[in-house]
């Protein structure tokens, strides 16, 4: 298959930013650079209508220009081992590539190959994700990860001793990956399958249900992740902005789940509910 690559000039503090709004508008894969950030999407699900609303949205917040090229064949895995770097979360996890050197001073040492999934604990959301599980017990739990990408908040949930993980995503690249960083991870009892929340049995029930998402999302489906929470349970959910954080909380309230521990990074927010006994 053929991909775009769009090459942006813009300042560092706009990456994470125009990372997430690129997300939404189907870019696989993310690359910094010295000058701001390249992004990749097939070429039949590139808009670039979609892409100039979105420059002109940032443009009076900051310097940006972009360039489009056309790609017949890339190699992703030389783009994202030349860049990735290891992350840690709270001096308890530490997230590597395959390629790079375990750390025995984490608790946590988790092994996440991301190649075009989303999800690699750089961004703020997903480290914020995994800061609010390390509060959990996630012992003998049975959990949800809704929107798994490369499976990193599976991974963390079974390393911190889920008995079972059901994940899903709906891009097929996404669920292999999120299969291989399970199997990678030696975390059997994750299971991953491509669909969306409409394909989880909905007589399950879970103590714990992590969505990272977006917004709009989480608010048209909160109510069923609400459903799906056993008494007690817990819902963590990030990919929205720290504007966006009333809203969510309003819906699960609303929803009758109770608010509990907020994070925010930057412009970001992460959100913990639990179910009332």
């Amino acid at each position: 298959m053929n991909y775009t690559e769009v090459q942006l000039t813009v300042s560092p503090d706009f990456i994470d930013i125009l990372t997430a709004e690129l997300a939404e508008l189907n870019f696989e894969s993310f690359v910094e650079t010295d000058e701001g950030l390249n992004a990749y999407v097939q070429e039949a699900d590139f808009d670039p209508e979609a892409l100039r609303e979105l420059v002109a949205k940032y443009s009076s917040m900051t310097a940006i220009a972009y360039q489009i090229n056309s790609l017949e064949k890339r190699n992703w895995n030389a783009e994202w081992e030349r860049d990735y770097e290891p992350i840690e979360v709270a001096n308890t996890v530490r997230v590597r590539a395959s390629f790079h050197e375990s750390n025995p001073a984490f608790r946590y040492d988790l092994v996440i190959n991301p190649k075009m999934s989303f999800g690699t604990g750089h961004h703020e959301t997903t480290a914020m994700m995994m800061e609010q599980q390390l509060a959990l017990d996630f012992t003998g739990t049975t959990v949800l990860d809704v929107g798994s990408g490369t499976g990193i908040l599976a991974v963390l949930a079974a390393r911190m001793g889920a008995a079972s993980v059901l994940a899903f995503d709906i891009e097929e690249w996404a669920v292999e990956n999120a299969r291989e960083n399970a199997d990678l991870n030696d975390c059997p009892q994750i299971t991953v399958f491509q669909g969306t929340i409409a394909d989880v049995d909905p007589t399950s029930r879970y103590e714990v249900v992590l969505a990272n998402i977006n917004r709009n999302v989480l608010l048209a489906e909160i109510p069923t992740y609400t459903t799906l929470l056993k008494p007690g349970g817990s819902l963590l959910v990030s990919g929205f902005y720290q504007h966006d954080a009333v809203d969510i909380r309003q819906c699960a309230v609303d929803a009758g789940l109770t608010p509990g521990t907020a994070l925010t990074l930057r412009d970001w927010s992460s959100l913990l509910f639990t179910k009332p006994a």
